[in-house]
């Protein structure tokens, strides 16, 4: 029977979207891989090894006919390498890649808008998104900065960002989430971090939102300082965190990672990434 694989990047945040519903977020080589199979049956099997399962459904039948999923059965299997719960957009990749996936199975021509509005509309409706993420799901699929408008699904910019640059992640331990809506309360200092990252001054964005999303959530900022104070071109909380992203070249990356290693809880390496999305057939 038909199957196929695709594969998928995770994101940091540049600017957080829930405050104004404008986001931007830089592409990371952190992977998911999702495939999807055809077999004798019918309905949709899950075999992700995630709590996600609404979601997987939602855009499993986002992506599919009706007629082949009452016809078939769909067995879906995933693959991260992202912490879950921390902000580095670990539901904007697997939905991503799931929609990917699912695509390529029911058709052979791929409608990338299709696909980004099946994983969004997905992550809305089964309620991991406040604004269904665009910028996130985005900056997954292609790679590099992309700056978005996601109430609309607008692609405002989007670039690759420079080969050598790391990205440094740090998941503090026993650290919860603040209370997202209070982003909200500071909403025209984030339209200020947005248009920063409009007119691609992405560091100093990313700086003006660590220091917001801080204050908002009340997180500690004192892991994202020592970042800066030992090279990290920017830094700030990911998401709604609780993890910390710094952004430096690879010179700097060690002593970034020492300067980290005086708080609790461990830390992530990962070259930024341009590479966009790719799906391929397993068989049939």
């Amino acid at each position: 029977m038909r199957k196929t694989r695709a594969t998928m990047h995770g994101a940091i945040s540049i600017v957080n979207a829930i405050a104004t519903g404008n986001g931007s977020s830089l592409g990371i080589s952190l992977r998911v891989t999702a495939e999807a199979e055809l077999g004798r049956g019918r309905g949709v099997r899950f075999l992700t090894g995630r709590n996600e399962d609404r979601l997987v459904n939602n855009i499993v039948r986002n992506t599919m006919p009706k007629e082949m999923i009452e016809n078939n059965l769909i067995t879906i299997r995933v693959k991260s390498e992202i912490p879950i719960g921390y902000g580095l957009k670990s539901s904007s990749a697997v939905s991503n890649a799931v929609a990917l996936a699912c695509s390529r199975l029911a058709r052979d021509d791929i409608d990338e808008d299709t696909v980004l509005d099946a994983a969004v509309r997905a992550s809305l409706d089964a309620k991991v998104s406040m604004t269904g993420a665009y910028d996130d799901a985005t900056a997954c699929y292609f790679g590099g900065f992309t700056v978005t408008d996601n109430y609309s699904r607008k692609l405002i910019r989007r670039e690759p960002a420079p080969e050598n640059l790391h990205s440094i992640i740090f998941l503090p331990r026993n650290i919860p989430r603040g209370d997202v809506h209070r982003l909200s309360t500071l909403s025209d200092l984030f339209t200020d971090a947005f248009r920063l990252a409009e007119a691609g001054e992405y560091w100093k964005a990313m700086k003006l939102n660590g220091v917001l999303a801080c204050a908002a959530l009340s997180s500690r900022y004192a892991p994202i300082m020592a970042t800066l104070e030992h090279g990290a071109l920017a830094a700030g909380i990911s998401g709604n965190g609780p993890s910390v992203a710094a952004v430096a070249y690879e010179d700097e990356v060690d002593e970034i990672q020492s300067a980290l290693s005086k708080f609790e809880g461990r830390t992530i390496i990962s070259k930024v990434n341009n590479q966009r999305a790719s799906v391929e057939i397993l068989n049939g």
